[in-house]
């Protein structure tokens, strides 16, 4: 099987475009004419590498045991991975790391008044399903909540995000002294609990109600895909906004024996306890409450009336934990560049999960698996990248992105100077391929979407996506805000960043449970693993085109106009504020403009590239290294030392998470925050000032490589 393997590689490489789709032949950024067919050919000798059957076993061995991080099963599970990146040729090592990772000691719900219940707080197996009877599956719990133990009064907050405090306040109820009740959805889990304590509530309990993802929806499991009754959201509530990774090394890597904050400093634990239950949990503590009916918006799924409370539900809620570090276990692999081996382009996904972790997320770190078997098929060929790719299979993402901060702190100084591009995946599942990232990446992701088939169609990755999108139709890629592995490369270096992956086509209710499982994952997320092979073939093929490409594949007139909109957004909500109609965007307006002048000049001088041969692009070679590390820089030009506003740690000025949308982005966020969420002209006025001098920083840059590749075509 490999020697047939091996040989139809090398056939195809060295037939170069034979047998290629006609789409496939179109100009590649990047990369000269002369050089496409060739390009052309590696790319289709990579893309027939991944396998769907090779997918299926590998998920199949990596979830068959919970393995969640700071344990001995995230460990074996590094190492299962490592042995399959060595037996592919590539040069890799695990590197240990370590955080703050408390597991429950003890936790308690109960309802006290009017009537007893004791919450069950366990997640039954079921025959239909092997794994969910797994040993070692970690209790319902969400991390880095408070140890407490109080009683309270319940009140129901809806999604608990500000908005529903503005309703509250509405109807005269307030939380302070009270426990309160929220919906999971509409915000990261970490919101809930934050936005209750700066209200007064004393604890907050988050469930999962049927009409987001239970039996309003679709069938549950195991007849359907959705949250059975007893089905409970397990995940962080770190205060992520603020900074992720390890909770007591902000900014530098937690190592063994390394410096820490005490944790009475650690300014990302939550303040008050907080539980994650099931709707069956759920239902006697809503019964319980009394008070106006809740507007039709807040009414979930349950069979009962939707009360506010408070009262006269009264909830014990108590919950201890063990506050200890533990080992993260992060496995990276190496493959050296030729003629640029200090510009690195990087592709992570991790590997630990809540429980068994199939779709979240060995779905795409299987993908990525088969992306790197394709690679290191072609390096049996004799191929080797211009650039160096670096795989990463992360740990302790879950908990709050332990193992990818750690490793980027800890890299900070060699990040800052070699890597190019970071690339991004997680869950994979059927679909439409969706992109979000650094907007200089945008045509490169469209050219790409445009050369990739789809696996249940004639069409192309980009036709079926553009079908899918309701708001235009040209392609974009999303703005990142946080909620995965790329959130220290982009928001903290200034890494130009990518998150790709397959799905929409499917939903379900197994996230963070104990029925995200290979036989939940295989019946309803990704049938026949024909998104797992079109992830697999996406992400070998950009990183083969950022590999070899002469001249990276950066396109800046897209930033120019996305960025113009953000700045009209922020425009048009001050103007509809009265305090803020006086907030001068003039700066920001006259460095778009400039930006825009910048960009459509790189433009021209980019149309050069494609006219090069072999021999001309061999002896500018050297003056192309310098003009691609002045491409890779402009990122950083939109990170300020200084951070945002409360926040240092966020750097990059363009896009961050929201502090009140936990995952969700911000863009421009120290303009936008100052307006939207806490009105300040003098805060807003300041941040614009600081925004103008970063996007004038990156027009700057984006000069320099324009004169730095016009002196090196001629």
């Amino acid at each position: 099987m490999i020697r047939r393997t091996l040989g139809s590689v090398s056939t195809l490489v060295a037939l170069g475009t034979l047998a290629v789709p006609a789409h496939a032949q179109q100009r590649i950024r990047g990369i000269p004419d002369a050089l496409v067919p060739a390009q052309v050919g590696r790319e289709k000798a990579a893309r027939a590498v991944p396998d769907a059957d090779t997918l299926r076993d590998q998920l199949r061995i990596l979830s068959e045991d919970p393995h969640e991080a700071g344990t001995e099963r995230s460990r074996h599970v590094a190492e299962l991975i490592l042995a399959r990146f060595r037996s592919y040729g590539l040069d890799a090592h695990i590197e240990r790391f370590e955080a703050l990772m408390p597991r429950p000691v003890s936790r308690t719900l109960e309802l006290v008044a009017p009537e007893h219940y004791t919450a069950k707080l366990k997640e039954p197996a079921i025959p239909e399903d092997k794994d969910s009877g797994d040993a070692n599956q970690l209790p319902t719990f969400n991390a880095y909540a408070a140890d407490g133990d109080v009683t309270a009064d319940l009140v129901y907050v809806n999604y608990g995000i500000p908005e529903d405090y503005e309703v509250l306040d509405s109807l005269g109820i307030s939380v302070e002294g009270k426990i309160v009740i929220a919906k999971y959805g509409r915000s990261w889990r970490g919101i809930k609990p934050k936005v209750a304590a700066e209200h007064g509530a004393v604890g907050c309990i988050i469930y999962s109600d049927p009409r987001d993802d239970g039996y309003f929806v679709d069938d549950v499991y195991p007849e359907g895909p959705m949250r059975p009754w007893e089905g409970v959201q397990r995940g962080s509530v770190m205060d992520m906004p603020v900074y992720p990774g390890d909770p007591l090394t902000p900014g530098w890597g937690s190592v063994e024996g390394g410096r820490k904050l005490p944790m009475s400093e650690a300014k990302t634990l939550m303040k008050i306890p907080v539980l994650p239950i099931s709707y069956q949990d759920a239902r006697p503590l809503l019964e319980s409450l009394v008070g106006p009916v809740v507007p039709e918006s807040w009414r979930g799924a349950l069979p009962i009336t939707y009360h506010v409370g408070p009262g006269p539900g009264r909830v014990h809620l108590a919950l201890k934990f063990d506050w200890k570090s533990r080992p993260l276990y992060d496995v990276i692999a190496r493959v050296p560049g030729t003629s640029d081996p200090d510009q690195w382009i990087i592709y992570g996904n991790h590997h630990d999960a809540w429980v068994n972790g199939a779709a979240d997320p060995l779905s795409g770190q299987v993908a990525l698996d088969e992306t790197a078997r394709a690679i290191g098929t072609l390096l049996q060929t004799g191929w080797k990248p211009s650039r160096t790719i670096i795989f990463a299979a992360w740990d302790g993402e879950e908990w709050g992105l332990l193992g990818s901060t750690e490793w980027a702190e800890q890299h900070a100084d060699e990040l800052e100077s070699k890597a190019a591009v970071y690339l991004n995946s997680d869950t994979n599942k059927g679909g439409w391929l969706t992109v979000s990232g650094s907007h200089s990446l945008q045509e490169f992701f469209r050219e790409l979407a445009r050369d990739i088939e789809d696996p249940e169609s004639d069409e192309s990755a980009l036709e079926v996506s553009l079908a899918h999108r309701k708001d235009s139709s040209a392609f974009s890629v999303g703005a990142l805000g946080s909620g995965s592995d790329y959130t220290v490369f982009i928001d903290h270096l200034g890494v130009a960043s990518a998150n790709a992956a397959y799905g929409g086509a499917t939903h379900d209710g197994f996230y963070h449970s104990i029925y995200d499982s290979f036989d939940a994952y295989t019946r309803f997320a990704d049938t026949s693993f024909a998104y797992g092979v079109a992830e697999a073939r996406t992400m070998a093929t950009a990183l083969l085109r950022l590999a070899d490409a002469p001249v990276l594949p950066f396109e800046f007139t897209a930033v120019a106009r996305t960025y113009r909109g953000y700045a009209d957004e922020i425009a048009h909500e001050a103007a509809a504020d009265g305090k803020l109609k006086d907030l001068d965007l003039t700066a920001v307006d006259a460095a778009l403009d400039r930006l825009e002048r910048a960009a459509d000049r790189y433009e021209s001088v980019m149309a050069g590239l494609s006219s090069l041969d072999e021999a001309a692009l061999r002896r500018k070679r050297p003056a192309l290294t310098e003009v691609n590390r002045t491409l890779y820089r402009t990122e950083r030009a939109l990170a300020d030392p200084n951070g945002l506003p409360g926040r240092a740690w966020f750097r990059h000025l363009v896009y961050a998470p929201g502090l009140y949308t936990g995952y969700g982005v911000k863009t421009m966020a120290g303009v936008r925050e100052a307006v939207e969420d806490k009105p300040d002209l003098a805060v807003a006025q300041l941040q614009a000032a600081r925004l103008a001098a970063a996007l004038d920083r990156y027009t700057a840059q984006v000069d320099r490589a324009a004169d730095e590749l016009e002196e090196a075509l001629r």
